[in-house]
């Protein structure tokens, strides 16, 4: 499955700049998130489908999703519905929801996981007692992007973290919603992840009468 490749929120500067691509990683769409289910789903890579659904649904910084222990999602080798986590970057907890196909893959992988020492999710593949490291986690998001035909110089870890988050925005317009699901401690934090603009404003106020 390979779809065209399109960059959703890729901004055009004036002439002297015109088509330079600025601004942060784009989200992925919907159909780019099923279609890399899909690819993995289909090539059996079991702990792959677990992080990428983690991430996602998680909407964490690469390196909360890579330090995820077993005891945070999983208590007794099965996948919560919530969890709370303290964030490694602002220090401040956070809440997220866990969907069903999440809970899904996570407690397959772990069902095929050793029991580790470390207690990792996602342990890493060189050292002993360790996680996944943050380069390798963004060298599988570079893979999982370029298998259905995407750019992946265009996308990074971040694009997993903003996905669920500017479906959220887009949907309800809900800015302090998406401020607490992606723990920012800040609400100017949250417009400039998003990419929030003054013509995103009005089309929301066009759709309220008083």
């Amino acid at each position: 499955m390979r779809i065209q490749n399109e960059h959703p929120n890729t901004r055009v500067c004036n002439n002297t700049r015109k088509g330079k691509l600025i601004g942060q990683k784009p989200p992925l769409q919907p159909r780019h998130v099923w279609a890399i289910r899909t690819r993995l789903q289909l090539g059996k890579r079991v702990r792959d489908l677990a992080l990428f659904n983690v991430a996602i649904d998680s909407k964490l910084r690469g390196c909360d999703v890579v330090r995820l222990r077993i005891e945070d999602i999983a208590p007794n080798r099965h996948c919560l519905e919530r969890a709370t986590i303290r964030q490694r970057k602002t220090g401040r907890p956070v809440k997220f929801e866990l969907t069903e196909q999440t809970r899904q893959a996570v407690d397959q992988h772990l069902s095929k996981m050793q029991q580790s020492e470390n207690g990792y999710v996602f342990p890493g593949t060189r050292k002993r007692n360790s996680h996944l490291t943050t380069r390798q986690y963004a060298r599988l998001v570079s893979q999982w992007i370029s298998s259905i035909g995407l750019d992946a110089s265009m996308y990074g870890t971040h694009s997993l973290r903003r996905t669920k988050a500017v479906l959220i925005y887009r949907r309800t317009g809900n800015l302090r919603a998406v401020q607490l699901l992606l723990g920012h401690t800040r609400i100017e934090s949250t417009v400039r992840y998003l990419g929030v603009e003054v013509d995103d404003a009005i089309a929301l106020a066009e759709q309220l009468e008083v």
